[in-house]
């Protein structure tokens, strides 16, 4: 693997200007497994793909609930996302003792951001290798940001981070402008769709994704298996019959399927090579 003499620390600048550690704990997260989160006025739905280690071992939780009115998708290094997700769970207890109301979300989001930009800043430190797609309902409406390891957080009407993700954020990129107006059920197929897009061929089911909502009168929860093998028999055939209107797309971004293809043969010997660490 190439190395240079300015990425042995995450404190030393490169003369371009640049921080590689922090930009490897970026790429930590495009070799973890797809999630995916979008949001309509009321409800915001996040989903991820279960990459198992092996076919004798389980999938690692890659959906985390915080409070009643937060959730967070994890793609990257899961044990950091599990640090990462107590942190939140602790800020949102404290919060809701001392004010005796829900932490708002986008405050949340900051002092996440902030814990993040710490690790750039210090030599004895290393970025986190997680990003987190947080999903929240509070007194201003419905929210999903993407925070990112370097400290950087965004605020989307709909994201997909991790490996393959590309292919989704191509179908939400399309889709998007209906999202506000679309209906609980809306959202919970499209986040479907946007799963499916990122497997490459393999057949979706309910024990390879996770999905999780949360919205106006309604606490965030994952769903349980049963539900949503149930709701991928109910939309599989919506998803099959919207693929032929979409191909005129295609011409037009001709070049994004063979980088992705470029992608998942460069990340094919990557995902094996770090799989206990980021499924």
């Amino acid at each position: 693997m190439f190395r240079n003499q300015y990425d042995t620390d995450v404190t030393t600048w490169s003369p371009a200007g640049r921080l590689f550690q922090v930009e490897y704990s970026m790429e930590a997260v495009k070799q973890g497994s797809a999630a995916i989160g979008l949001r309509s006025k009321t409800h915001v739905v996040l989903a991820c793909v279960n990459k198992a280690n092996s076919e004798l071992s389980s999938h690692q939780k890659k959906i985390f609930k915080v409070d009643d009115h937060i959730g967070v998708a994890i793609a990257g290094l899961t044990a950091d996302g599990r640090v990462l997700s107590r942190y939140m769970r602790s800020e949102c207890i404290n919060y809701n003792f001392t004010y005796e109301s829900p932490l708002p979300v986008g405050r949340l989001v900051v002092q996440l951001a902030d814990k993040a930009q710490v690790c750039t800043q210090r030599s004895w430190k290393r970025p986190y290798g997680v990003g987190l797609l947080v999903a929240g309902l509070d007194e201003s409406g419905a929210h999903l940001y993407y925070n990112c390891p370097s400290g950087n957080y965004f605020e989307y009407q709909a994201f997909a981070i991790g490996s393959r993700s590309q292919a989704a954020k191509t179908y939400l990129e399309r889709r998007f402008e209906n999202f506000m107006d679309s209906s609980r059920d809306d959202l919970v197929k499209d986040a479907l769709i946007a799963v499916r897009e990122t497997l490459q061929g393999e057949t979706l089911k309910s024990s390879i994704c996770t999905v999780a909502v949360v919205g106006v009168g309604e606490a965030f929860h994952i769903l349980d298996q049963d539900t949503v093998q149930q709701l991928i028999d109910a939309f599989d055939i919506v998803g099959e019959a919207e693929g032929p209107a979409a191909e005129p797309d295609a011409p037009a971004g001709e070049d994004a399927p063979a980088d992705q293809a470029a992608g998942a043969d460069q990340g094919a010997p990557a995902d094996q090579g770090v799989a206990p660490m980021d499924i």
